[in-house]
């Protein structure tokens, strides 16, 4: 058999394990505790210097 080949019984294995859903995880979201901080003082040009800077390294 050739690689990506597969026959009736792999077939059938493939779609078994395809066809089912494992919703057996915990579903809630985690509560963020903290702080957060936002400073637009700096102007575009400076961002964009900062990220061409960034990106060299």
């Amino acid at each position: 058999m050739s690689m990506g080949a597969f026959d009736e019984d792999e077939y059938e294995r493939r779609e078994a394990k395809n066809g089912t859903v494992d919703a057996d995880f915990d579903d809630e979201r985690v509560k963020y505790r903290g702080t957060l901080t936002y400073d637009s003082g700096d102007s575009t040009d400076a961002l964009i210097d900062q990220f061409k800077q960034i990106k060299s390294k």
